[in-house]
């Protein structure tokens, strides 16, 4: 064997043909292979539709004996959108962990030492986007592997499968995957995948006379206030149910600092004890010194959409303001920052608040 440990990154939305190449090519490689699922807790989506649990059962239904015999060892890991040190170090963790609980049965090595007693390698397809993750593992060697299946990708399976009359991709997929996907054609999660896909269909073909692609720009208000952050609940699709930070489009004659505010008061009807709160005392609650821009290529299904987060510091008091759900959130609430998951939402909002208030 060339590595003692290959590392194999993906989503895995769904596991196909093409990851199970390199999947094999890296058991050829290596004595052991871990594989880490990204996207590990976010919310279903069009883009993300398995939960980790589902892509974990893909492997292990895939490779049985590999997963049960400890030469596959699955982890998952989290997104984050906005700070590639924090990814990369938990990458390391996680590979770290795995090798120093494994081992190599077969290393003459009697002690653990750290990584660096062990060979690894990174798994991937050349000149595709491994390239990119390896300029951040310079420790670890390369596993390239020559495609053999075409230009295919989940992306395609994805968009045939979410509709009214899937398409199943046999031959593309094994036979474990496609038995499961036979299986959440009829579940409630699927149909309220397919309105979303049809929803994210519809919004671009809104768009598809213009000369350019479309880049929309947004403006959020990431609301605390002694503990709690203020979300909406989202009333349509897409992420139809799920947690949002209040915000929205701009107007064509807006401030982005003025839509932040009228978003705010639309999606919350926020109130103090004395009634509506008057836009300019919200606008005096803007901390200027947190106001960020999240630009994240992939952060919406909809398209190119870049936001402007403002935060509004509301003054800490016992009672906290008043809210109300209007305009198209279904729901506005308080929420305590410690009871707050990244699977409750809606595509990279709490992202947004890692980076914003630190939860």
């Amino acid at each position: 064997m060339q590595y003692d440990f290959a590392v194999f990154v993906g989503r895995f939305q769904p596991l196909h043909n093409g990851h199970q190449h390199i999947v094999d090519q890296a058991l050829r490689s290596a004595n052991k292979l871990i594989i880490l699922i990204g996207s590990a807790d976010t919310a279903r989506s069009i883009r993300n539709p398995f939960t980790l649990e589902e892509r974990v059962r893909f492997i292990s239904a895939s490779y049985p004996r590999e997963v049960a015999e400890g030469r596959i060892v699955v982890h998952g890991i989290s997104d984050r959108l906005y700070n590639d040190n924090a990814w990369i170090a938990e990458v390391q963790r996680l590979v770290t962990e795995t090798v120093l609980k494994a081992g190599n049965p077969d290393s003459p090595h009697s002690t653990l030492h750290g990584t660096k007693d062990f060979k690894i390698g990174l798994a991937g397809y050349k000149k595709d986007g491994t390239s990119f993750y390896l300029k951040m593992f310079p420790e670890w060697g390369a596993i390239d592997i020559a495609s053999q299946y075409g230009t295919f990708n989940s992306t395609d399976i994805r968009n045939d499968y979410f509709r009214r009359s899937p398409l199943l991709p046999r031959d593309i997929c094994s036979d474990a995957v496609i038995g499961f996907l036979k299986d959440f054609r009829l579940t409630p999660e699927f149909s309220g995948l397919v309105e979303e896909r049809e929803f994210v269909d519809r919004y671009k073909a809104s768009w598809a006379g213009s000369p350019y692609p479309p880049v929309f720009v947004t403006a959020d208000a990431v609301t605390i206030q002694s503990g709690h952050v203020l979300l909406i609940r989202r009333g349509e699709q897409p992420g139809k149910g799920q947690l949002a930070i209040p915000g929205g489009y701009i107007n064509q004659q807006e401030r982005i600092r003025a839509a932040a505010v009228r978003e705010l008061k639309e999606e919350t009807a926020i109130r103090d004890g004395k009634g509506e709160i008057p836009p300019a005392m919200l606008e005096s609650f803007i901390d200027d010194t947190a106001t960020r821009v999240f630009d994240a290529p992939h952060r919406s299904v909809r398209g190119r959409i870049i936001t402007h987060a403002f935060l509004f510091r509301c003054p800490d008091r016992r009672s906290l303001f008043t809210v109300k759900g209007s305009d198209d959130a279904r729901s506005a609430a308080w929420y305590r920052l410690g009871d707050l998951s990244p699977d409750q939402f809606f595509e990279d909002h709490f992202s947004i608040l890692e980076e914003m208030i630190g939860i």
